[in-house]
């Protein structure tokens, strides 16, 4: 699904909708069970859902705040979002002051009959936001009603800067379950130091993510790799694999990489290719080794680890 970025790209004879709005970032357990609120209503209305993204949406620290890392590339939250039932998905910038964003985005653009958020209401960037409460009030004004959506994960909620929180600390599995899928990143697979290949017995694939993408912290992983833009008719798209995140240190490395191992595949040229990498389960942390042949049986049993974890599915 391509989304609409901005106002301007609905189309002018869009009709009535039902609308599930928040940042979306990761389109977590939390973000899913919005969705189900607002596709449920969409049964009974028989409208369709609009997935409205607050896009960077991140104002709840201040207008001058560094952004928090990106989980979900905007491309991948509308792919999620449209699996969740949205029929279709509306990017915006940072948003005007509540009582405007309500009137020209939920009534007159998208003609909302009803709205969905989460319990903590709508971050609209820049500072600005509406409380749940707040919402309410202005769908009783505005004749849309308002659903929203009891937190997900009992004592400790899901939310997006939880699972950021829980990547930091290399916690793939937790951060699994909270996503109720792997987290992954995306990128292009560049060339780097060829120690893979041609010194240890393990060529890797080198990932090149955008910057403030959310890498998991330091370590070897099971996971995936998979391409996003395969060929037509493309008879493999996706490897099992192990992959490893840190500096190298063993190579007094500097820069962090994001490599992953296609498990007993010498012969793939992924070079240029656009590729998502996915972490299931974390193997062992980053460490340095004394030697390389250390690390080449290190190596090894991370494989052997990997190949485990993925039989076991």
């Amino acid at each position: 699904m391509r989304p609409w970025h901005g106002l301007d790209e609905v189309p002018r004879d869009w009709g009535g909708s039902v609308v599930a709005a928040g940042v979306f970032d990761g389109v977590h357990r939390g973000h899913q069970a919005v969705l189900a609120a607002a596709v449920e209503r969409s049964r009974a209305l028989g409208l369709p859902v609009v997935a409205v993204v607050l896009e960077p949406g991140f104002g709840g620290a201040g207008p001058d705040a560094a952004p928090p890392a990106v989980l979900t590339p905007i491309d991948r939250r509308a792919e999620l979002l449209a699996a969740l039932g949205a029929a279709a998905v509306c990017v915006l910038p940072a948003a005007p002051e509540p009582a405007l964003f309500v009137r020209r985005v939920l009534v007159e653009r998208l003609g909302a009959a009803a709205v969905a958020v989460g319990d903590g209401g709508l971050d609209l960037g820049r500072g600005a936001a509406i409380g749940a409460e707040e919402l309410r009030g202005l769908g009783e004004r505005h004749g849309f009603a308002v659903d929203v959506v009891a937190p997900v994960g009992g004592a400790e909620p899901v939310t997006s800067e939880r699972v950021r929180a829980l990547l930091e600390a290399g916690d793939a599995d937790a951060a699994r379950e909270a996503l109720g899928r792997p987290h992954r990143v995306e990128g292009v697979v560049v060339h780097g130091a060829a120690r893979g290949r041609e010194l240890l017995g393990f060529p890797t694939a080198n990932l090149e993510c955008p910057p403030g993408t959310a890498v998991p912290g330091d370590g070897v992983y099971a996971g995936r790799m998979l391409l996003t833009e395969p060929a037509p008719g493309a008879a493999e798209t996706a490897w099992p694999a192990a992959i490893s995140v840190g500096t190298n240190p063993t190579f007094e490395g500097a820069a962090r990489t994001v490599e992953g191992y296609a498990l007993d595949r010498d012969d793939l040229d992924l070079y240029g290719r656009r590729m998502a990498m996915e972490f299931t389960h974390r193997i062992r942390g980053q460490r340095r080794f004394a030697s390389v042949d250390e690390l080449i049986e290190a190596m090894g049993r991370d494989v052997d680890r990997a190949r485990e974890l993925a039989g076991e599915g």
